[in-house]
């Protein structure tokens, strides 16, 4: 967004979950792997699907599994008109809870019909199996009512599923807040800024919008350098998907000069086992051509070549 309202930007938060599988929830995915979908027998003689890890009553494991059909009848249902990624289908479709043959307790599954108008309670529908199933609850990869729906061809064996890998992805815009905003702007012109409480008198950055000691409006702008001091860091040498940088590398607090709260970032340009508490780092701009609205405007802090900072200046900023 231009001009002077709030900036806007999309966030994309993503990752691939992985999850250990207990006896249950293994015995489970190995069924659907199969093409067969099993229940969990819980304390009273009634069927869940999918199985829980423990009885709600008693607390203890759930041991047994039994098969149930891959058939059943719609309970209730919500319709979905607009679809969105990594949906079950790619048109309006519904979702229902679906009482399977030989089930108790209803599985939540999307069903493909043209319309709303296609779908009632207490209709029968079967499930569509994926080509290749893997273990995975998508191997069902919807329900479809039952006349319309071949019968089931059994998988083949395969091995004992005992993990699965999950992606999770969040898409989202993000807003700044007015104080952020100028934050924001500021770093396309290059600057740092930042704002003073009036009370105490303490400079935030990036600004907050309000003092969380006092309370109060956080009104004043300040432009701070970008030099300061590293309050404290960790050396990062895990890797993990998507990383760019080589390990070891060095994640700091650094305290510009004229801020009173440490600003994260990284630092490079020095070995990882080189880096301290006290030590005077510098911005590394990007060239001016490739600024934006971020503070990725900094590729990294690195040493200024100063004598490192006296604790007594930073120690209340720990």
């Amino acid at each position: 967004m231009t001009g002077h309202g709030t900036l806007h930007a999309p966030l994309n938060v993503e990752f691939d979950y992985t999850r250990s599988l207990g006896p249950t929830l293994s015995g489970f995915m190995t069924g659907l792997k199969r093409r067969q979908i099993l229940g969990g027998v819980l304390s009273d003689g009634t069927v869940a699907v999918p199985p829980p890890e423990y009885d709600g009553t008693t607390f203890a494991p759930i041991t047994e599994l039994r098969p149930v059909a891959d058939v059943g009848i719609v309970q209730s249902w919500a319709w979905v008109p607009e679809p969105v990624p990594g949906q079950p289908l790619d048109k309006p479709f519904a979702f229902a809870q679906i009482a399977l043959d030989g089930a108790d307790r209803p599985l939540l599954h999307a069903v493909a019909v043209d319309s709303a108008a296609d779908i009632q309670t207490g209709m029968r529908v079967r499930a569509v199996w994926a080509d290749e199933p893997v273990g995975a609850i998508n191997d069902i990869r919807w329900f479809e009512p039952e006349c319309d729906s071949p019968a089931t061809i059994p998988g083949p064996e395969g091995d004992q599923v005992e993990g699965i890998i999950s992606p999770v992805h969040l898409l989202y815009d993000y807003a700044a807040s007015p104080e952020e905003s100028k934050f924001f702007r500021g770093l396309a012109e290059g600057k740092l800024i930042g704002q003073r409480c009036p009370v105490c008198e303490k400079v935030y950055v990036p600004p907050r919008g309000a003092c969380p000691v006092d309370g109060v409006p956080t009104t004043d702008e300040v432009e701070v350098a970008d030099t300061g001091t590293i309050t404290t860091f960790c050396i990062v040498n895990v890797p993990f998907a998507g990383q760019k940088i080589q390990i070891p590398y060095v994640s700091a607090y650094v305290l510009l000069d004229g801020a009173d709260i440490a600003f994260l970032h990284l630092i490079l340009g020095v070995d990882a086992a080189d880096v301290r508490m006290g030590m005077r780092v510098k911005a590394a701009w990007k060239p001016k051509d490739e600024w934006g609205t971020t503070v990725e405007n900094i590729s990294y802090f690195e040493p200024t070549g100063e004598p490192d900072a006296d604790y007594e200046t930073y120690r209340n900023h720990l």
